[in-house]
């Protein structure tokens, strides 16, 4: 059925859209990688840290990123006023609490910042970003407004190694319209830049290990594409890396580990497709056999200097993470988003 325009969209609309744009298209858990896809790596449950609520009949984990403690943390984006919205998950323990909440944002991602600290979240529901402090106070409006004219619906985050802000602006995802952006907002909040525009609705974005250029998904035309970055903030060109075959499922966040390789999410499909720098598809994680309830992968966050790999999992069954070995150690490119 084809979705209403999102641009006006009150916040219980706008994450109905997220939520069935994403994770509302049939489950196909436990499958075996397609011919050409490389091997299976198994992914295991390693909890489960939301049960479906009664009173939105959803849950949407992302995230996730891990804190200077090596705690994670994660988002629940159609979580409720009061529920938990960021949640601090004690790995070793395997318990978790509320972290943050309040009675308007639909928080998408969040990634810690290299200049201040602070984990940095986006709302998509009203086209801003705001931090907190690292035991889940102080909220602050960090941008608000229009770019170019356009307020944003921001998705996913990523770092440059100064503090800067690489935003997915996923304009376009209700109605197929290429008119997402890659948005540029320095460490002060003051400047934000297009960097690229005519996306489809770009949803995952993350620096190569260099910090060369960015890896960005755009999840309607189910491809990885490729943005040079220039000096001082500036792009060079752009190039289509990656065509993502998803069947019913859809492009969602990336992650990079130390050897450059992309880890896809799927929206639609509890699995994430890996991929060489050059694009050979590498392998693919997926859940065990006779899984059900869970339709969508999200992101991930593999261990800094290890392989240990924590996978957001959502659907029907509720919000899980699940643990698998990466092909390479975590860095800060796989490291929330």
């Amino acid at each position: 059925m084809r979705q209403p325009r999102i641009r006006f969209l009150t916040a219980s609309a706008t994450l109905a859209a997220l939520v069935l744009t994403g994770c509302g298209t049939g489950d196909s858990a436990g499958e075996t990688a397609h011919n050409g896809a490389g091997p299976t790596i198994a992914a295991e449950e390693f909890m489960r840290l939301k049960t479906t609520p009664e009173k939105n009949g959803m849950t949407l984990l992302e995230g996730p990123t891990f804190d200077e403690n090596g705690d994670l943390i994660v988002v629940d984006v159609p979580a409720p006023a009061g529920e938990p919205k960021v949640m601090r998950v004690d790995i070793e323990q395997k318990t978790s609490r509320s972290l943050f909440t309040d009675d308007r944002g639909a928080y998408t991602s969040a990634q810690f910042s290299p200049h201040d600290g602070r984990p940095y979240l986006t709302d998509f529901a009203h086209g801003e970003i705001v931090s907190l402090a690292p035991g889940g106070t102080d909220r602050r409006t960090f941008f608000t407004g229009p770019v170019g004219g356009a307020r944003m619906q921001p998705d996913d985050i990523a770092f440059d190694q100064e503090g800067n802000l690489y935003i997915s602006d996923s304009r376009g995802l209700s109605d197929g319209a290429a008119i997402g952006r890659v948005v540029r907002i320095d460490r002060t909040g003051k400047q934000a830049t297009v960097l690229a525009d005519d996306l489809a609705a770009p949803n995952g974005i993350s620096f190569d290990p260099g910090y060369r250029g960015l890896w960005v998904s755009e999840l309607i035309e189910n491809r990885i594409s490729y943005l040079h970055l220039g000096a001082k903030g500036g792009t060079g060109p752009r190039h289509t890396a990656i065509r993502v075959d998803g069947g019913i499922a859809q492009t969602d966040s990336i992650a990079v580990d130390a050897a450059g390789n992309l880890y896809q999410a799927l929206h639609g499909r509890a699995a994430m497709a890996v991929y060489s720098p050059n694009g050979q598809r590498l392998a693919t994680v997926e859940l065990p056999d006779g899984t059900e309830g869970l339709e969508s992968a999200t992101n991930v966050a593999i261990t800094p200097g290890a392989t240990t790999a924590y996978m957001t999992v959502s659907g029907p069954a509720g919000g899980y993470l699940y643990t698998f070995e990466a092909l390479a150690e975590g860095i800060r490119q796989s490291n929330g988003g």
